[in-house]
Formats: structure tokens, sequence, C-alpha cells
């Protein structure tokens, strides 16, 4: 290639790398707003956020052609390709983070704006703190082509679903205690399953940041703390 050729390549690499910060961004935006309009029952909060999905949903198609139309007319090779196949990587996974926020801010508008008791949502505060975490550490892996730090999201998947294991029990526990809190607890119990997917699509991300930095792929069979498809509840009565 000439000098001016790399030049505009790697301009148009560094402008996809951009959009993927920036639908990260928007992608952390929608899930704190999400979780902050449940636990408050800002029904007006949750209304904002399910029209933002649209903005990711967007974004995610001009990450697509940039990066199709990238591959055809540069035919890059080796690190320069997986990094352009990382972009549509993880703009799927960050487009599915606002599909999951979008679906806990339709969760709120189902409860009609009711307050949720607060012993119902500490777990449930904990967990999105979590995701949250593990979702601004592999962006700032991925823009720092950190893999000890992807590494780090990867492993951290652990806690995020062992918590999900152990709220899932938690608000079995409280819609046996009284059926009162059935139709609340239910809605939670799809949240918190939101907030355990988002926090396996941090992960992707994480796999994909080793990807791009090493070129090997991560063993994909890994440890899943997840159980609740095992739980066998004992109904009163």
């Amino acid at each position: 290639m000439s000098e001016h050729t790399v030049s505009a390549y790697e301009e148009e690499l560094r402008v996809l790398a951009g959009k993927i910060a920036e639908m990260g961004g928007l992608a952390e935006i929608l899930v704190a707003d999400a979780v902050k309009a449940l636990t408050r029952g800002d029904l007006a909060l949750a209304k904002r956020v399910i029209p933002e999905d649209r903005r990711l949903d967007q974004m995610q198609r001009e990450i697509e052609d940039a990066a199709i139309l990238v591959i055809a007319r540069r035919q890059p090779m080796a690190s320069d390709l997986r990094e352009v196949v990382s972009f549509l990587r993880i703009a799927n996974d960050l487009e599915r983070i606002g599909d999951l926020a979008k679906n806990i801010a339709k969760r709120v508008i189902a409860i009609d704006g009711q307050m949720i008791s607060k012993k119902l949502t500490v777990g449930l505060d904990h967990m999105a703190e979590i995701a949250l975490q593990q979702l601004n550490s592999v962006l700032d892996a991925y823009g720092n082509k950190d893999d000890a730090l992807a590494l780090e999201v990867r492993l951290g998947d652990d806690e995020i679903d062992a918590l999900y294991t152990s709220l899932f029990r938690e608000l079995l526990t409280y819609m046996m205690e009284d059926p009162r809190n059935i139709s609340q607890c239910t809605h939670l119990l799809f949240c918190a399953k939101n907030l355990e997917r988002i926090g396996d699509h941090a992960t992707n991300v994480a796999e994909t940041v080793h990807y791009v930095i090493t070129g090997e792929m991560m063993d994909p069979d890994r440890p899943k703390a997840d159980t609740t498809s095992l739980e066998r509840v004992a109904l009163p009565g």
C-alpha cells in the first residue's frame, strides 16, 4: 500500500473504534437507567430508555456497513482482519445489551410504576452494579488492548452467575412466603436474568478482545455458575 492508502486505512479503523466506544458508552447508560427506573419506580425514565435502544440498533448497522466496506476495499490480513472482525462481534454484543436494558425498562412499565420493596431490590442492585462494572472494564480492555483485564472480566462472569442463582432462590422464597409478592418477584426474576445475560455479553466482548490481541480463541466451554435450571422448588401445602 502507498503511504496515503495506509493513512486512509488507519483512519477508517480509528473511526470504527470510535463508533464502538460510543456504542459501548450508550449501552452502559441504558443499563444503568433501566435499573434506576426499576428500583425507583420511575415510569418516565423507563419510557426514555426504550426508544434509545433504536440508536444502538442504528449504530450497529452503521458499524457493520463500514466494517464490511473496509474488508471489501482493503482486504486486511492477520491482526488487521481480526480487528475488523472484532468490530462486527462487539457491535452485535452491545446491541444485544441494549435489547436487554430495554427489556428491563419494559418490566417497569408492566409493574406500572409501583415502588418495589427495598428488600426485594437489594440483590438486584448489587447484581446490576457488578454487571455494569464488567461492562465498563471490558470496554476499557478493548480500548487499551489490555488482555489481562479482558481475562479478568471473563473470570468475573462466575460472580454474576452466582449472584443470579442466589437472587433466584431469594425471590422464590419471598413468593412462597407471601402470594402478594408473586407479581413483583416474577418481574424481578426476568430483570435478574436480563442482567445475567448482560454479563454473558460482556464476557463475549472479553473473548473477542483476547482474540484480537493474541489471535487465539479462548476455551468456549467456560464454567457456568448459573444453576437455576437445576433448582427444585418445594411449594407450600
